[in-house]
């Protein structure tokens, strides 16, 4: 039983399902505890153990109905039958002529077929996290889908080789068990072909999804950015400003108040010796103010701007209630904007960021790109006490997005929010990838109004 947890908790790994050596550990002093021929108690001890937060859940038991079920049929069970020898007979067959090919992935392939799928996870799982690597000129997102073709094909081949092997000379199978080996091989590369083509899927449910706002202004508040006239987005412009302000205070003697820490008993006492032993000066212990630090990726492209200018300008007047406020902008690569701000007035450096960044603003808006160039260069900005909040349509011209980066992202950091200037009714059309992204996300939320605005910064700081 042990060997065979064991061997489980390599399909895991293999598959991205992170188990420590620990939770191993765990699992199996809990097994020697329960009847592990009860499927129940034997399933509940694993998940228990593997299976870490609801994100992971579902994956967890799709690799446990993979290992413990489809690659433990009848026809390979512990009893020798007719079935289970001629297809050990047939496996044992191609194997040979496999060994001739030096094929990794037709070999991968018929490990997996054998009931030992623990390499073609780990192809699969390099295939969906395969990243586009970024070309100079004309840019294609086509890797990860030529890719995938390669596997199918392989597995067409191995259907052919099955069918050839059961109708030749090859296998001295007896009639009448040769369809249910045949059948019993489509069924095991019909789950090679669903784990190639069907992604895992993250269960999010603590995702905070925001979809209606308070009504603080009743006509400019209700105006989409882009929309706005050159009057309006001075009106606007206004009620930032006097939103900023009031914020400030707030957020500053709401600190000021939280540096009282606990009561000093030390000093309290010594100090109580002036006064015949009564504590009349209370001494608190120093508390260091926790400020959250903020960084910023935002999509440039013309469809976003209108709302990103805004967003931008607000969260550098709010500065003063973060430890740190870091900027990066993209519409294919990505560029940090940080010193811009540091260096300019906030309108000035907007209008700098717009003509002066090193990035190109006529290329196609690709999410995946961004996400790439901000992994290999500024990861180490997130720690578990920043906010990354992504600012953009997530309209990714029908490119690679690549959310396995995104996923990567919210385990560095605190929490990821995404503010999309779209309307939710609009994030299933076209090239929309939001309903990818979401499932990595800690809050969405429509922002492309005034009032959607003020709800998301109010939350933020207070």
């Amino acid at each position: 039983m042990v060997n065979l947890t064991l061997r489980f908790v390599n399909c895991c790994r293999a598959a991205d399902l992170r188990v420590s050596t620990a939770e191993v550990l765990d699992a199996v002093q809990q097994l020697a505890l329960v009847d592990p021929y009860d499927e129940f108690q034997f399933h509940t001890v694993l998940r228990t153990n593997f299976a870490k937060s609801h994100r992971d859940q579902d994956r967890f038991e799709q690799l446990y109905k993979l290992f413990f079920h489809e690659m433990k049929s009848d026809l390979t069970g512990v009893e020798i039958t007719p079935e289970s020898a001629g297809f050990d007979e047939v496996i044992a067959q191609m194997a040979e002529e496999l060994e001739s090919d030096g094929d990794a992935m037709k070999q991968a392939l018929l490990d997996f077929m054998a009931g030992k799928p623990l390499g073609y996870l780990d192809l699969i799982n390099k295939l969906h996290k395969q990243e586009e690597q970024a070309a100079t000129g004309l840019k294609s997102n086509m890797t990860q889908l030529s890719s995938r073709l390669e596997v199918m094909l392989k597995i067409n081949d191995m259907k052919q080789k099955v069918l050839q092997f059961m109708g030749g000379n090859h296998a001295v199978v007896d009639d009448s068990v040769k369809g249910r080996i045949e059948d019993e091989f489509s069924r095991r590369l019909e789950s090679a072909y669903d784990l190639l083509t069907k992604e895992p899927k993250t269960k999010n449910s603590g995702l905070k999804q925001v979809a209606h706002s308070d009504e603080h202004y009743t006509e400019i508040g209700q105006i989409p950015f882009s929309s706005l006239s050159g009057e309006e987005i001075e009106e606007v412009r206004d009620v930032i400003r006097q939103l900023v302000k009031k914020l400030e205070e707030i957020a500053t003697l709401r600190y000021s108040v939280a540096k009282k820490g606990d009561i000093d008993v030390k000093k309290t006492l010594r100090r109580a010796g002036k006064y015949l032993g009564i504590p009349i000066e209370i001494v608190r212990k120093d508390k260091p103010l926790r400020k959250g630090k903020i960084v910023v990726i935002c999509d440039v492209s013309g469809s976003v701007w209108a709302t990103a200018r805004f967003m931008l300008n607000i969260l550098y007047a709010l500065q003063e209630c973060f430890s740190k406020v870091k900027s990066f902008i993209f519409v294919s690569e990505l560029a940090e904007v940080t010193d811009y701000f540091i260096e300019k007035e906030v309108n000035d450096a907007i209008e700098a960021i717009m003509k002066d960044a090193p990035i190109n603003y006529y290329a196609q808006t690709d999410y995946g790109m961004a996400f790439q160039n901000f992994k290999n260069g500024h990861l180490p900005d997130l720690d578990k006490k920043t906010t990354l909040i992504i600012i953009g349509d997530a309209r990714s011209n029908y490119q690679n997005p690549q959310d396995h980066i995104l996923r990567q992202l919210r385990d560095k950091c605190r929490r990821i929010i995404w503010l999309n200037p779209e309307q939710e009714r609009y994030w299933s059309d076209g090239d929309s990838e939001m309903y990818t992204y979401k499932s990595h996300c800690h809050e969405v939320r429509a922002c492309g109004n005034l009032n959607q605005l003020i709800d998301f910064i109010q939350e933020l700081v207070l």
